[in-house]
């Protein structure tokens, strides 16, 4: 259901930028040179991410901490140096904040389908049944699965800056709201920030919308990436904004999957040329050569 009020995969297989919703728009994630297992399994990570602190998470307490949450909050506020926190394989239920006090955070499991962070919660507010919320600038999760559990009509946000990672949605048949992956708020046209999904692949039980519209100027893009069925035909909605759809950039690139199909899509939304989407797809867009490590 969308209105009709009027009218960040892979730069040569080395860049990857895929921002799992709403809180923080300037997002990114780059690995160079290795394969997800290579890096995933390299001792070379700390040293390329240019670090000699990494704290472990362990489901099973053979780590530093047992929660996510918990190594998140033993990073100090105003943290200046790149951290990583390990998460070992195992299923974590429970809700990850990183408050934006708390940057330079180099997040990383253990691969699709072994490290996975799970919540089911609903909310009017947006934040509140976030699954994952990252707000801080410098943030990169590499290969952890995130599964948000939708249980009533409003939407649950997720968060996030990955390569490999993968995200599944349960929504709830019951209602006809659909929710929808990502919120993204950008309210005027100077404004720099938006959402980039490459390379990504999203399923789930349901139906969703890639995206709802949160300001004038709302921009999302997912390029190349897998849409399973549960995506909804129409593709997008501006449901919690009630304006033009003229300045909204809900956009899509060499998608694939059943749920790429684009005849039905809404009207405002766009199916990048190769010349348009390499705009967001190349660092520059997060002004990443200011701030990625050094092994970019």
């Amino acid at each position: 259901m969308y209105s009709s009020s009027s009218s960040f995969g892979c730069l040569k297989n080395g860049f990857v930028f895929a921002a799992i919703v709403v809180i923080f728009a300037s997002l990114s994630g780059y690995v160079h040179g290795f394969s997800a297992k290579t890096v995933i399994d390299s001792p070379m990570l700390t040293e390329k991410v240019g670090t000699n602190r990494t704290i472990k998470v362990d489901i099973n307490g053979d780590g530093d901490f047992t929660s996510v949450q918990e190594a998140i909050n033993s990073v100090p506020e105003g943290n200046g140096e790149w951290v990583i926190i390990h998460i070992r394989k195992g299923v974590y239920r429970e809700k990850v904040h990183i408050p934006k006090e708390k940057p330079y955070i180099f997040m990383r499991g253990n691969g699709r389908g072994k490290t996975a962070i799970v919540w089911s919660q609903s909310s009017v507010n947006n934040k509140a049944s976030a699954t994952f919320t990252a707000e801080a600038p410098h943030f990169i999760a590499f290969a952890p699965t995130i599964l948000s559990l939708i249980t009533e009509a409003d939407i649950t946000m997720l968060t996030a800056t990955s390569r490999n990672c993968e995200l599944f949605v349960i929504a709830d048949q019951r209602v006809s709201i659909h929710g929808s992956i990502t919120a993204q708020n950008r309210e005027d046209e100077g404004d720099n920030s938006g959402f980039v999904f490459i390379k990504g692949k999203v399923y789930g039980i349901g139906n969703v919308y890639l995206g709802r519209a949160k300001g004038a100027y709302s921009r999302t893009i997912f390029a190349k990436t897998y849409l399973s069925k549960t995506i909804v035909p129409h593709g997008w909605t501006n449901w919690s904004y009630d304006g033009s759809t003229e300045n909204l950039f809900q956009a899509e690139y060499k998608c694939h999957g059943p749920g790429a199909e684009t005849m039905n899509r809404v009207p405002w939304s766009k199916q990048l040329t190769e010349e348009e989407a390499d705009n967001f797809l190349s660092i520059n867009f997060i002004d990443g050569k200011n701030w990625l490590p050094a092994y970019i």
